[in-house]
């Protein structure tokens, strides 16, 4: 499964792990990705991985809840 925003592309990260003897060995930090409902500007709604940035900074439009008509 991929680990990579669908909007702003962001990715895993290579790093090391530095124990306290300070010997190194690689590790990945991993990008916080949520799933979450996207409207298009068509008005189709669609369910992409969003990185938590792109969600706070507004790129994403969320739909609208649409109520139901009480009968």
């Amino acid at each position: 499964m991929s680990q990579v925003c669908d909007i702003c592309g962001k990715g895993p990260k290579s790093g090391n792990n530095v124990s306290h003897s300070h010997i190194k060995t690689k590790r990945r930090f991993m990008p916080n990705l949520q799933k979450v409902r996207h409207q298009l500007a068509s008005g189709q709604v669609v369910s992409i991985k969003v990185c938590t940035r792109c969600i706070r900074s507004g790129s994403i439009t969320k739909p609208v809840a649409s109520k139901k008509p009480e009968a």
